[in-house]
């Protein structure tokens, strides 16, 4: 008889590995079928987790890649949290801002403007 790795639900381990605020946004987005796990998409929050696994999934403007570290029991400090996943996802390099430039304002028209004769 073998015996089976432990697992957790994905909801609940995007919670602990403290990725989403609450619980309740980590299963919807579990349930919209966006999240991968090793590859195939999951679209139930109860999915099974278990360490080793590679979890992908979208988070404010990034695509996070992570691999399952560890299970945690509860949803702990940040420093307890990065315990639980490595974090594989490829960081785009930002712009940086050079000092004494400023990005050029937009134009904002109003409607004094609007009845301007500008032609």
């Amino acid at each position: 008889m073998t015996a089976t790795q432990p697992s957790i639900r994905l909801d609940k381990w995007l919670w602990h590995a403290r990725f989403f605020k609450s619980r309740s946004m980590a299963g919807k987005i579990c349930g919209s079928g966006r999240i991968r796990v090793d590859g195939t998409s999951v679209e139930k929050a109860h999915y099974g987790v278990r360490i080793g696994q590679v979890v992908t999934f979208p988070q404010a403007h990034r695509i996070r890649v992570v691999k399952v570290l560890g299970l945690g029991t509860r949803r702990g400090p940040a420093p307890e949290a990065r315990l639980l996943y490595e974090d594989l996802s490829v960081e785009t390099p930002r712009v940086p801002l050079l000092p004494g430039v400023r990005p050029i304002p937009v134009a904002r028209w109003d409607k004094r403007d609007r009845n301007k004769d500008v032609w």
